[in-house]
């Protein structure tokens, strides 16, 4: 599932509401509701960041008059939830059971199997 878009300044974990675009040849930063998708040149933010964003001397800040709320969330992400919750309740494939009889008795057994994305592959002996 996809998480929701962050606020693009550092070390800030807030989820983004607006969105800065800067206007260079009017010395514009303009703040507004977040857009529909990232997109480059532009920087997601966060509430407290957007309303306190100050730009550089000469510059104008255009600021979004309202409330900024956190977009619904789209169908993509409800999509991605119900697969997410029906591959977790899928039963794991039957396992074969071990022969000993092929293992030499020096060898340990060694435990194989999957978790999550990540294989167990015993050493080569």
């Amino acid at each position: 599932m996809r998480s929701p878009r962050r606020c693009s300044r550092n070390g800030c974990p807030r989820q983004a509401v607006a969105t800065l675009t800067y206007v260079y040849n009017e010395s514009t930063a303009v703040v507004g509701p977040l857009a529909a998708f990232a997109e480059p040149h532009t920087y997601d933010l966060c509430e407290q960041h957007a309303r306190s964003l100050t730009a550089p001397r000469g510059w104008d800040v255009v600021r979004h008059e309202g409330e900024f709320e956190p977009p619904p969330p789209t169908t993509d992400d409800l999509v991605a939830l119900a697969e997410a919750v029906r591959e977790a309740a899928r039963p794991a494939p039957p396992r074969p059971p071990e022969d000993d009889q092929s293992r030499p008795q020096s060898q340990p057994p060694h435990q194989q199997g999957r978790r999550g994305h990540l294989r167990v592959i015993p050493p080569n002996h």
